[in-house]
C-alpha cells in the first residue's frame, strides 16, 4: 500500500533517526520490560491472594493498602504517587472502605478533601504483602538472581528515567 500526500500539503519533517539504532533497541526493549513487570507484579499479588483464600480485594487494592502503611492520606497524594496506572483510586478507596479496610475522614478545614488510613482489617493486608516483598527480596538475593549492586544500578536508571520525562511533562506545560 503507497501512501500519497495531498497536492500543496506541506511536506512533513524527516523523522530524526536515533544517535543509535542499538540504544533505541535498547530503550523500546526497557519499556516493555517495565510495563510487563508492573503486570506480572499485580499478577502475583493476585495469585498469592487467591493462594490464602483472600478473594474480596484486588492486587491493585492490596498495593494500596500496602503503600498507605501507618499514614494517614488523601486521595490524591495517591494519585499523584502514580502506583496505580490503569486504575479509578478513587473507585478502589471507595470499596476498602466499604469493605472495612480503610477509614476515612472528611478534613475539617477543606470539606472536598478526604483523609484516609489503614483498619487493623487492611494492616492484616499491608503486613501480608511486606511478607511477600520481603520473601521475593530475599530469594533474588539467595539464589543470585540479582544483588544490592544490580538493585541499585536499576533503580538510579530507573530515577534518572523518572526526572527526564517529569522534566519532558513540565516543559510541554
Amino acid at each position: 500500500m503507497t501512501l500519497h500526500r495531498k497536492i500543496g500539503a506541506p511536506t512533513p519533517a524527516p523523522l530524526k533517526a536515533p544517535a543509535s539504532a542499538a540504544f533505541m533497541d535498547s530503550f523500546l526493549d526497557s519499556l516493555t520490560l517495565v510495563e510487563r513487570l508492573h503486570r506480572l507484579l499485580a499478577d502475583v499479588i493476585k495469585d498469592e491472594f487467591e493462594r490464602i483464600g483472600i478473594l474480596e480485594i484486588n492486587a491493585v487494592q492490596a498495593l494500596l493498602l500496602f503503600n498507605v502503611g501507618d499514614n494517614e492520606v488523601t486521595a490524591g497524594e495517591l494519585k499523584s504517587r502514580g502506583y496505580y496506572q490503569g486504575s479509578n483510586v478513587s473507585y478502589n478507596l471507595k470499596k476498602l472502605v466499604e469493605s472495612g479496610y480503610m477509614h476515612h475522614q472528611r478534613s475539617e478545614i477543606d470539606r472536598r478533601s478526604v483523609r484516609v488510613r489503614l483498619t487493623a482489617k487492611g494492616r492484616n493486608i499491608h503486613d501480608i504483602v511486606a511478607e511477600l516483598f520481603s520473601t521475593h527480596s530475599d530469594r533474588l538475593l539467595t539464589r543470585g538472581v540479582m544483588d544490592q549492586s544490580g538493585i541499585e544500578d536499576i533503580n538510579a536508571s530507573l530515577r534518572r528515567m523518572e526526572r527526564y520525562w517529569t522534566e519532558q511533562i513540565r516543559y510541554i506545560y
